[in-house]
């Protein structure tokens, strides 16, 4: 029997934790010689298994038997690169069968500091097209597998042209660094032509931790004590002080193509914030919807005709963390807004992710849970049928 039983569930965000030639084997040769190996070794715990990563394309044959043997208790079982569909795409399908989600959103792990930060731009062009040929590519054979393309936002002429090819991929999502895109706000006139194509596409676009610096400014760690390793054991992803301000550039960056009219122009748009929290979204929704009313003398938000919250409730989805009080928010804010997620290898996704969201909606009405584990997702992805 499968762990997930008794409704649809759909998997907001998942992960592949990528070999070292994950991009490069999709690359050309000039871009090859360009490109360092991802390095996946220096991640604490996630990285335990990096040393037969690099050695093989897969888990050996008894390794994968004996997951097989874990059934539904697969979720519970081996994470980062030693779990059963890591980086292989054949074992990613038999884990889905024991995992039972219906589709499965797949973002890269360790790709996204070479396709979406740098400041080549021929280089961040040049390796989220290889990127995205090898995200395409894990997930070719399985339906289930919606893989996520990267998508630059520096030069709008070679960001359009990124996303027709990630569209013609069969990419199902577009993550885009939320920062300024090319010296603009997201909300520029330049971006309209593919905030449109995305639309007209059914591709979401995708904010993802990564897609902007997961750490503060070193100077907010000097206390003149020893700076701590993460919880995960590694020095190089995010700590508690991390944490309080993970998601504010989430924030800017939706708010101003809220505030840019984007939404407003592209009612088709839709957008999935994964990995980044939502705690933080009832405060924030309150806080947009009365700026927008107190500044609605500005022409462009006079010209608004839905709230920011109906706005996202309209064409945004958020993935809350599995310690995040899902009831609560909903309470505070609206249960169109939230979608499962199992984070699946990683271990921030729990052993049990089912488990402990049940546990958060306890309150919650059966239309409320339908809509956090499937209807929500489809509202999100309405290209999915």
């Amino acid at each position: 029997m499968a762990y997930a039983t008794g409704r649809t569930y759909l998997d907001a965000d998942s992960h592949l934790m990528e070999r070292p030639d994950f991009i490069r084997e999709f690359a050309d040769a000039k871009l090859r010689e360009q490109l360092p190996p991802l390095n996946g070794g220096n991640q604490g715990k996630t990285s335990a298994a990096w040393a037969e990563v690099v050695a093989q394309p897969g888990h050996t044959p008894e390794r994968v038997e004996k997951m097989v043997q874990l059934g539904d208790g697969l979720i519970a079982g081996p994470k980062g690169y030693r779990a059963l569909g890591a980086f292989n795409r054949e074992e990613r399908s038999q884990a889905l069968d024991q995992l039972g989600f219906a589709k499965q959103v797949v973002f890269t792990t360790f790709s996204v500091g070479q396709a979406l930060h740098g400041k080549d731009l021929d280089l961040m062009y040049a390796t989220a097209a290889a990127a995205n040929r090898a995200s395409a590519n894990f997930g070719a054979e399985d339906p289930r597998l919606m893989g996520v393309g990267l998508l630059p936002l520096e030069d709008p002429e070679r960001s359009i042209r990124e996303a027709e090819h990630l569209i013609g991929l069969g990419l199902c999502v577009a993550m885009v660094p939320h920062r300024v895109c090319g010296g603009r706000s997201p909300g520029h006139d330049d971006w309209d032509p593919v905030w449109a194509r995305l639309a007209e596409a059914q591709v979401p676009f995708a904010l993802h931790v990564g897609g902007s610096p997961l750490q503060l400014d070193p100077v907010w760690m000097n206390t003149g004590r020893p700076v701590p390793d993460d919880w995960q054991g590694g020095g190089e992803n995010v700590r508690g002080k991390d944490m309080i301000a993970l998601h504010q550039p989430a924030e800017l960056f939706l708010g101003a193509m809220m505030f840019d009219g984007v939404f407003e122009r592209h009612r088709a748009l839709r957008g999935l914030v994964a990995e980044l929290g939502a705690g933080w979204v009832p405060g924030w929704l309150r806080r947009l919807d009365w700026a927008s009313r107190i500044w609605k003398k500005e022409p462009e938000l006079g010209a608004l005709t839905r709230l920011p919250s109906e706005m996202a409730c309209e064409q945004l989805g958020f993935a809350p963390f599995v310690y995040e009080d899902v009831g609560q928010l909903i309470r505070e804010s609206n249960d169109s807004l939230y979608l499962f997620s199992s984070d699946y290898p990683h271990y921030e996704g729990s052993k049990n992710p089912i488990e402990r969201f049940e546990a958060l909606l306890d309150a919650a009405s059966e239309k409320s849970r339908n809509r956090f584990y499937e209807d929500n997702f489809r509202r999100v992805f309405p290209g999915i049928g």
